[in-house]
């Protein structure tokens, strides 16, 4: 080869290279968001899917006042050991976290992914203490053994900093199982509305949480009015975004026909005035503690309801505030809520696209 054509060939090489360079550095400083890479592993025929992005948690001071709320424990014996062996605290070292739930039949399972700052090396010898290591369909999958049931945990590095967990065999089916399109595209949308949030559970609606409705919840609150119109929902969301020291929580409920949400609509309102009226009741603010009646009143005042028309589907939404005030005041019983007025309707407030 003569003088020019290395010359040329030198001067090519170095502009793939350059191209190759810049390509890999610009892919990795937008990067993929980590949340959508982990909610991309959620199964898509999940009944419901929580996530938390604890890094992001734990940068807002509402953080500092759950833990104060928080009852303190201390760690057991079995914890205390795998942190010692393994290095890993979750407090800390736990970015985060997407967790699915799947029913299969009569049971439910865990399925979840976590990122972290993991040691992979300790982690793994620690599981092969009392576990096994095999390799299924590619992967190297780990199986623990748990004392209170038959049932295994399973897990596997799907990289260093990254693993998905299963209180079950099954995790490498779990894992190359195909998506379908329409269930994936469902789920995504759904994220996507809820991407500035960082903790946030997505439920795709059954008879589970309208029972628990139908059965009474704590406090002697029963409404079959309001089980029946939950019943018709086909999506919820929750969704917390830490607002200084206090959490703001949405609570959406969707469904595909207009009536229902809108009925749904004037049950919240009229549920927040009579909550509200009940506060002011002389014989419950003589039992009742003025802080802890304070607190209630501040968050049902934050509270607000609105419909959302997104053309194919119609929601509910409601949002309020969580204070500290409120999470001092949880400590005691919630003051019993009257059961919802069964004819009565109440003004709904206007109709908004999103």
């Amino acid at each position: 080869m003569n003088k020019q054509r290395l010359t040329g060939a030198i001067v090519a090489v170095v502009v793939v290279g350059a191209i190759v360079l810049f390509g890999y550095y610009r892919w990795r400083g937008s990067g993929v968001d980590p949340r959508i890479d982990i909610l991309a592993n959620m199964p898509s025929d999940a009944s419901a899917v929580l996530f938390v992005d604890l890094d992001g948690l734990r940068r807002s001071p509402f953080l500092a006042e759950l833990y104060k709320w928080a009852p303190q424990t201390t760690a057991d014996a079995d914890y205390t050991q795998f942190l010692q062996a393994t290095g890993f605290n979750y407090e800390s070292d736990l970015e985060r976290v997407g967790i699915a739930l799947l029913k299969r039949g009569q049971d439910t399972f865990v399925f979840a992914v976590a990122e972290g700052r993991f040691d992979r090396n300790k982690i793994s010898a620690y599981a092969l203490q009392t576990g096994t290591r095999e390799n299924r369909a590619g992967r190297e999958i780990f199986s623990l053994p748990r004392s209170s049931t038959a049932r295994r945990i399973t897990f596997t590095f799907l990289r260093n900093d990254r693993m998905a967990l299963m209180n079950s065999d099954g995790l490498e089916s779990l894992l190359s199982q195909k998506h379908s399109d329409i269930d994936a595209q469902a789920w995504r949308e759904r994220f996507r509305r809820l991407a500035g949030s960082p903790v946030f559970a997505v439920i795709r609606q059954d008879a589970g949480a309208s029972a628990a409705l139908g059965a009474g919840a704590a406090g002697g609150f029963h409404s079959p009015q309001l089980s029946a119109l939950v019943d018709q929902l086909q999506w919820i969301t929750v969704a917390g975004k830490p607002d200084a020291d206090r959490l703001r929580v949405v609570v959406e409920g969707e469904g595909s026909a207009d009536a229902p949400t809108r009925q749904l609509s004037d049950v919240v309102n009229g549920l927040l005035v009579l909550a509200q009226a009940g506060l002011g009741d002389p014989k419950l603010r003589q039992k009742l503690p003025a802080e802890e009646r304070e607190a209630y009143l501040e968050m049902l005042k934050s509270a607000d309801v609105s419909q959302i028309d997104r053309g194919e589907t119609k929601s509910v939404r409601l949002i309020f505030d969580v204070t500290p005030k409120f999470l001092d005041a949880a400590r005691a019983a919630l003051p019993v809520a009257p059961a919802v007025p069964q004819t009565k309707r109440f003004p709904n407030k206007s109709t908004v696209r999103n």
